[in-house]
């Protein structure tokens, strides 16, 4: 077998704005490459937000065998296409890696009557239409499952959420500054600068168990009450029928880039938890994260069969 390497610039995609959630790891990882060395060409920045990521995994699909063309993967690839917002599979493109997982933050203005957990049940049980909610980045996404979840046990009705979606966290963060949202369900890096100047805070975070930082004080789900652990992962995905060898190169530097102390800096910096994964372990994490997000949609009735024409 030839040993491959990229021979020009090389495209790193991002379905989200500058400062979103897929635009985050992906900055962070041109940056390592760069500095490491790790590819032999340019590798840029390309943004391409809507739909979750939709639009960016679309533009992968136009590019079968293109080796220089990658983009960030997250968990609407799957909820996209159960809803019918996409056809596209992930399959059928070629999944290079998985790089960790975001748990979720539920933020709020300091002045806001939502002072913990259990005013926010309240709310969501009393009246669900009455709370308007900024959510980040896509219907059907893990923020949504996860604040339908919390709903369904507040004795709230789902359907009746008063959501305004936005590509980027950045943006949800705003519309609950501005006052035009109560609460935003983002992933727990997106607030931090706000978190530390005082102007959001935050009710509860998904985390298995309690985070740093910012959110040392900020009490989990769990400890409220709920086992609600949950949260977008982040990979990195390329377009379809890729050469074994630009397969094998992508996956080693990949894997040499999040074994870097720069790296692993990042995670505890962005409260991200390493879910690194290559090869077959990482499809066999697809197919089942695939079917419990298929299931998810279907008892939400979001999943395209489960709705009415």
């Amino acid at each position: 077998m030839t040993d491959w390497k990229p021979e020009r610039e090389v495209a790193l995609l991002a379905g989200t704005p500058a400062g979103g959630g897929q635009d985050r790891p992906a900055r962070a990882l041109l940056a390592i490459m760069a500095e490491g060395g790790l590819v032999p060409a340019p590798m840029t920045l390309v943004n391409i937000p809507g739909r979750g990521g939709g639009n960016a995994w679309d533009d992968l699909a136009r590019h079968p065998g293109e080796a220089h063309r990658l983009a960030i993967n997250s968990p609407t690839i799957l909820s996209n296409r159960v809803m019918g917002v996409s056809a596209l599979a992930w399959e059928s493109l070629t999944p290079l890696c998985n790089l960790y997982t975001e748990y979720l933050s539920f933020i709020v203005r300091p002045d806001s009557g939502i002072r913990d957990a259990g005013d926010l049940l309240r709310h969501l049980g009393e009246n669900t239409a009455g709370l308007p909610v900024a959510l980040a980045t896509a219907i059907g996404n893990a923020n949504h499952i996860a604040l339908a979840k919390l709903t369904r046990h507040a004795g709230g009705a789902v359907a009746a959420l008063a959501l305004t979606v936005f590509d980027s966290a950045r943006d949800a963060i705003a519309h609950v500054l501005a006052g035009q949202a109560e609460l935003g369900v983002i992933t727990a890096a997106s607030p931090v600068p706000e978190l530390a100047a005082g102007t959001v805070r935050c009710i509860a975070v998904s985390a298995p168990s309690r985070m740093a930082g910012v959110y040392a004080g900020v009490p989990t789900w769990r400890e409220a009450g709920l086992d609600l652990v949950a949260g977008p992962w982040r990979g990195v995905i390329g377009p379809a029928s890729l050469a074994p060898e630009a397969i094998s190169f992508w996956e080693s530097a990949l894997r040499t880039a999040t074994a870097s102390a720069t790296w692993r800096d990042e995670l505890t910096r962005r409260h991200w938890s390493d879910t690194f994964l290559i090869g077959e372990a990482l499809h066999a994490f697809l197919r089942e994260e695939d079917a419990t997000m298929a299931a998810e949609l279907r008892a939400l009735g979001l999943a395209r069969e489960s709705r009415p024409d």
